[in-house]
Parts: structure tokens; sequence; C-alpha cells
């Protein structure tokens, strides 16, 4: 990579089939593939990884996301169901990563170049955490398009320091509530496709509901839909069909 810092980057998706709002979500169809597959099919584009990575549990009823990832190329790490922060460290010690790339597999219509984008901007900065996943500081990002990024040293702090239970669940949430300790950054997102009023993540069956829209729709007009595409679909098609329902 190149920047003013380099490193091995590693993109490690988190996922597990017992979600508590949408339980097995991940293995939910997506125009005819697993859910995570299609998060999968859209990172595999991104240009700024060297590795990805899908980071879940030990238990059985967690085989198929292995399965899934391994049949699409990428490994699979097993660690602790619900300190996120600890399979994340040791799915990052066990690649190698210098650098990682976080993202929930809740997000599967991600844009590999905003992946990128944020990649980049890390490497290319002195942040210790940097994030578009979402709106934060100003950026007007839509929710799940994006990633969060850190190094492994920073990683490698929270794993070590933070002990209340939430901040164990969450990964991102220790640096945010430690500014004295981390530089959060983030980079603004294009005017094209400023919308932080769209939420693109699955955590309820509605929207699942939507997100399968957004597939039936597009992929069989272009499997690499980009987020304008969602966009001009939101505002042309799914908006003018709520407006008829009401």
């Amino acid at each position: 990579m190149v920047g003013l810092r380099s490193g091995k980057v590693v993109l490690i998706i988190q996922a597990r089939m017992g979600s508590t709002r949408l339980p097995g979500k991940s293995l939910l169809p997506l125009f005819g593939r697993p859910l995570v597959g299609r998060i999968i099919e859209r990172v595999l584009r991104s240009t700024k990884v060297d590795s990805i990575v899908l980071a879940t549990t030990e238990k059985t009823e967690d085989d198929p996301l292995c399965a899934i990832a391994g049949n699409m190329g990428i490994g699979c790490f097993r660690g602790a169901e619900n300190d996120l922060v600890d399979r994340y460290y040791k799915a990052s010690v066990d690649c190698g990563a210098d650098f990682v790339v976080r993202l929930p597999a809740d997000n599967p219509v991600v844009e590999p170049q905003e992946v990128d984008r944020i990649v980049a901007h890390h490497l290319d900065s002195n942040d210790d955490f940097s994030s578009n996943l979402g709106q934060i500081q100003g950026n007007g990002y839509p929710d799940g398009i994006g990633a969060e990024v850190f190094p492994f040293d920073r990683l490698e702090r929270v794993w070590r320091e933070a002990k209340d239970p939430r901040n164990r669940e969450h990964v991102h949430t220790y640096f945010y509530e430690h500014p004295e300790l981390f530089k959060i950054g983030t980079v603004s997102c294009p005017g094209e496709f400023r919308r932080p009023e769209l939420v693109l993540d699955v955590n309820t069956r509605e929207q699942y509901d939507f997100i399968a829209g957004i597939y039936d729709y597009h992929y069989p007009r272009n499997p690499r839909f980009h987020i304008t595409d969602i966009v001009w679909w939101y505002d042309n098609v799914y908006s003018k069909r709520e407006d008829d329902l009401s």
C-alpha cells in the first residue's frame, strides 16, 4: 500500500447466525445467494485490501458461514461469540494484519469504492480510527456502504483495556468513548450520494425486505450496481411505490 503508513490491510467481516434482532439473517437470500455471500462478492472488488476474512463463532450453527467463505475463496476465523473485540483481535493475529478494516455482515450493499476510499484516507492520515460506515462528523454518508479502519496496535490496546461488556461486544464504542486516547477521522461523502437519511443495513425483517427490493431490481440489470443506482431506485421506484400505497 502507498501512503504515509504501510502494512498488511485485512478486511474482517463479522458474522454469526445468532443475531438477536433477526436470527439467521446472514443466510437470507438476496437474488439467489445468501446475504453474507453478497457482501463477500462486493468486497472482493476492493483494491485497497490485501486479504478478506470472515470472523464467526465456534458454534455449529455458524458452520454454513465458514463453508460460504471457503467456497468464495476467503479465509474463516472462529472465535468468541459475544466478545467481538477478542474475536477481531485474535483473527487479526491469526492473519498477520497491520491494519484492520471492520465490516459488519449486515451491510449487503457495501460499496467497494467507498471501502477503498476510507482505507486510502486512513493510510494517508494519522488517524487512530477512520470510518465512513455511517454518518459521523457530518460526513453525509448513508448508513451501511463504507467501513471502519484502525491499526492493529490500536485494536490491541482496546483488547487490553476495555472491560465493560458493552465495549467488548462492539469493537468501535471504546474508540468513540475515549477521544483523549484516539484520533477519529472520516472522509466527506461525494455529493451524488450524500444521503445520510438512507439506512442500508439489515437488522429487521422490514430492512431485509427493503434491501431485497434493491437486489431484485438492480442485480439482473447490473450485478455491480453502485450506490448511485440505489439512490436513483430509492427516489424513482421505491418512494413512488410507497406514495401509491399511502
